[in-house]
């Protein structure tokens, strides 16, 4: 199974559960019926948005510095310019 066929599965089911919910096919209590299940995907939505600004946060608290890669870059763009050069192509 692709990413995207289980993503569309996991997706379908959940909407299949909160329709059942909505539709009040599974009985509730009246008060969770009518104040809680209208407003779950609107509560999913904010849930899942703070999610991902607290995973941006957190990747921009912690950034790694990697001097390595830098090194490893720079020597690629060194061989990049000499081979380029070789073959005739003015580079700065």
């Amino acid at each position: 199974m692709t990413r995207a066929q289980q993503t569309i599965s996991i997706g379908l089911l959940v909407a299949s559960v909160y329709l059942v919910c909505f539709l009040g096919l599974i009985p509730f209590p009246s008060k969770i019926q009518d104040e809680l299940i209208p407003v779950l995907p609107f509560w999913a939505i904010v849930s899942f948005g703070a999610y991902l600004l607290f995973k941006l946060g957190w990747g921009v608290l912690f950034f790694n510095d990697v001097p390595e890669a830098h090194k490893e870059l720079m020597l690629q763009i060194d061989q990049a310019r000499k081979e380029l050069t070789a073959k005739g192509v003015d580079v700065d």
